[in-house]
């Protein structure tokens, strides 16, 4: 069972920022962009159907500001009535913060996770051997990447030495070469929000978290704010084949994004998330306890290199996207038997956190068991027709 609180989930300096969210309102039958402030939660969709709309805005922080919005509530009620097996279905829920937004994420953008991939893709999804496969690719090529720049002469020189010692990876040639890996990770409307069930494969028997900053960019490439995310991974699917990529992220629920999406604005910009530590824990029913870390001061890649390589001449994003910028997290502890590395177990509780940011809170479930998605775009569309607000 997850509890959620005002406190356990906003931000260290509580609604001060610029906040927006979405929630379910049953007494309109469909979604609704709300603004998150210190006298409660205010429905602001009339001036911005969706939070795609908004972010659209020359400044989105502003304009959010500028708009009173209908009370809906106090965001503790709404909080106590987010996680499904407590929710009554007449009262508003929390919704995951992004809507019309094309959902992305960048891999491999830390040292620590580009090792972890090469592991994966040499132990081919077995963990056994993952830990002596660890000992061999540090002893090539060590693990303290976050001086290399990916792409420059340096970084090729030592592409040139690992193929000529057959140690060669494509993880490799995405974390130090020129072109960034990004992929979809999961449809439009998909994701899921704080205190929900988030997904994992039930055929994957080793899986894991990957804590994340999640920016929300426009369709112009204008970076507008950050949330958080769960990139949940299955480690089994991936390292069998990189083909299997869509498999290995893209299940129900297996996209879990919020709290809230917190504005850049006076309090909050793109250099607070570059010096940004973002913390991990997961607590199993076995009374088993993982706690990580991932700093983004020490990412490969700027962020703003991430959202150039993500949008431009070559792809456009009519409604914007959200870009998951990676994580230098690696799940190595040992949960079972020595040797065998992390996985998930049903009902674990995953709890993403960042001082500017809030946390994210989520319990693991089988994504047969997770809530079905069943609100798409088309529904969304014909729900706000419906409601005279587009």
């Amino acid at each position: 069972m997850i509890d959620l609180t005002p406190e356990s989930v906003l931000p260290d300096d509580g609604a001060s920022g610029t906040l927006v969210g979405r929630i379910w309102r049953p007494d309109v039958d469909g979604p609704a962009v709300v603004a998150v402030r210190d006298d409660g939660v205010f429905d602001v969709t009339s001036a911005f159907p969706t939070v795609s709309a908004l972010c659209e805005q020359d400044d989105p922080a502003a304009a959010l500001r500028a708009m009173k919005g209908e009370r809906i509530g106090d965001l503790a009620a709404i909080l106590a009535n987010t996680p499904p097996d407590r929710r009554d279905p007449a009262k508003p829920w929390l919704l995951a913060p992004v809507d019309l937004q094309v959902l992305k994420a960048a891999g491999v953008t830390f040292a620590i996770s580009m090792l972890e991939r090469v592991i994966e893709e040499r132990a081919r999804g077995n963990p056994a051997s993952a830990e002596a496969i660890r000992a061999e690719v540090v002893r090539l090529v060590g693990d303290d990447f976050s001086k290399l720049k990916p792409g420059s002469e340096q970084a090729m020189h030592l592409k040139q030495v690992l193929i000529e010692q057959n140690a060669w990876s494509q993880y490799l040639e995405v974390g130090i070469g020129p072109d960034a890996e990004v992929f979809t990770k999961a449809p439009t409307l998909s994701s899921v929000g704080v205190g929900m069930d988030a997904g994992l494969h039930p055929k994957s028997t080793w899986n894991n978290p990957e804590p994340e900053v999640v920016l929300v960019v426009s369709s112009r490439g204008a970076i507008v704010g950050a949330t958080l995310g769960n990139d949940v991974n299955l480690r089994d699917f991936e390292g069998r084949s990189a083909l299997l990529l869509s498999k290995a992220k893209d299940n129900n629920a297996s996209c879990a994004i919020g709290p809230l999406l917190r504005l850049f604005d006076k309090s909050f910009t793109l250099d607070d998330v570059r010096k940004m530590d973002v913390a991990l824990n997961v607590t199993g029913s076995d009374g088993f306890v993982l706690d990580g870390h991932s700093s983004i001061s020490k990412i490969s890649r700027d962020p703003t290199d991430l959202v150039s390589q993500t949008i431009g001449a070559v792809h456009q994003y009519p409604d914007g996207f959200a870009l998951f910028l990676g994580t230098m997290f690696a799940p190595v502890k040992d949960r079972d038997a020595p040797g065998q590395g992390f996985t998930h177990k049903r009902d674990d509780i995953v709890t993403i956190s960042a001082p500017q940011l809030g946390r994210l809170v989520n319990r693991m479930r089988n994504s047969d068991e997770c809530e079905p998605w069943t609100f798409g775009v088309g529904a969304l569309m014909r729900s706000l027709a419906r409601r005279k607000l587009i």
